[in-house]
């Protein structure tokens, strides 16, 4: 039998004490990981991530630390997603955060039928992601952040601040999944009210500034943003047309407002980033998203661009001012 030395001996131990760390290490669970898919852009999500992951280190993980996250962003492009989705998927992902529209919803639905997936989509029911709200099935659930309902009230307050309007216009973009039906709502309440409504239609940025034109030549008085990650990518731009063209414009979400757009009406981001994180936090720790029902928003915020208002000579009434939850001067 070999003779083995005091030095082996010592070398012997402190090689087992450095590798008992590593063995330990080994055994512990590695860090979950959260795939976050969105139809818009980093810049444009930017409000929408903060609230999401402060949200989430109040349920026990905090990015980096207990978690984290891989972002595929489609900027605006659809025709990315499901490739993006899949590369998330065979990142194998414990679960996906599907934002920027039903689009980002079904591409991840499409790209797996087992990684657990939660979204923030206007209407999940109209777009066959779930099965009902109460219990969704399947691996999906997450907020219907009913986007589509506040047509007829963002069509009230244009009307109320734009009394003479004789025509208002929606801009939609016909790559929407819901945009038919939205655009016949619409329709439909307009002509309940003796309102006539021009549906125009962009897709892309140049199909944008064709119908700002558009507007102007058939003599819109006023200009309804549909909802929709596109719009939300071309928020600056959007907004810098409606100030050229001194058309009074209503969007869906606080940051056209915050920009410079005359006003907005939708619901609280904030609100919806909380309820997804703490559903990613429910399914990270064992639920299943088939048990998780859907969350539908309780807070709508009004916001009023004062200066944007003045620019365009309009006079905003007290009791608007008195509705809005928050006037920008």
């Amino acid at each position: 039998m070999r003779d083995i030395s005091r030095r082996g001996v010592i070398g012997l131990a402190g090689g087992a004490a450095a590798a008992w760390p590593l063995a330990v290490r080994a055994q512990e669970p590695a860090m979950p990981v959260v795939g976050y898919l969105s139809a818009r852009s980093a810049d444009s999500e930017r409000p929408i991530l903060a609230a999401f992951i402060r949200s989430l280190s109040k349920t026990g993980y905090v990015v980096d630390k207990d978690v984290a996250i891989e972002f595929r962003w489609a900027n605006g492009q659809y025709n990315r997603l499901a490739a993006l989705a899949d590369d998330l998927v065979h990142r194998q992902v414990n679960v996906i955060v599907a934002v920027g529209g039903e689009q980002s919803a079904l591409a991840a639905k499409a790209a797996t039928a087992t990684i657990p997936i939660v979204f923030n989509v206007g209407d999940p029911l109209s777009v066959g992601l779930v099965a009902s709200l109460g219990r969704p099935g399947g691996n999906a659930t997450g907020v219907a952040s009913l986007l589509l309902a506040l047509g007829a009230k963002q069509f009230g307050f244009l009307r109320d601040l734009v009394p003479k309007a004789t025509k208002i216009a929606m801009l939609v973009n016909p790559l929407d999944p819901w945009m038919i039906s939205l655009s016949a709502d619409a329709q439909a309440g307009a002509r309940a009210v003796g309102q006539e409504l021009v549906v125009l239609n962009a897709s892309t940025e140049r199909e944008i500034d064709a119908a700002f034109v558009a507007a102007i030549q058939q003599g819109v008085g006023a200009l309804l943003v549909s909802p929709g990650p596109f719009f939300v990518a071309e928020g600056n731009h959007l907004v810098a047309l409606a100030a050229r063209h001194r058309l009074p414009a209503i969007y869906s979400r606080r940051e056209f407002a915050e920009a410079g757009g005359l006003m907005s009406y939708g619901s609280n981001t904030a609100e919806l980033s909380g309820h997804m994180a703490t559903y990613v936090a429910k399914i990270l720790n064992g639920a299943k998203p088939s048990d998780l029902p859907i969350v539908q928003p309780t807070k709508f915020e009004l916001v009023i661009n004062m200066k944007a208002a003045k620019a365009l000579g309009l006079e905003v009434p007290t009791q608007m001012q008195q509705l809005a939850d928050e006037v920008i001067e």
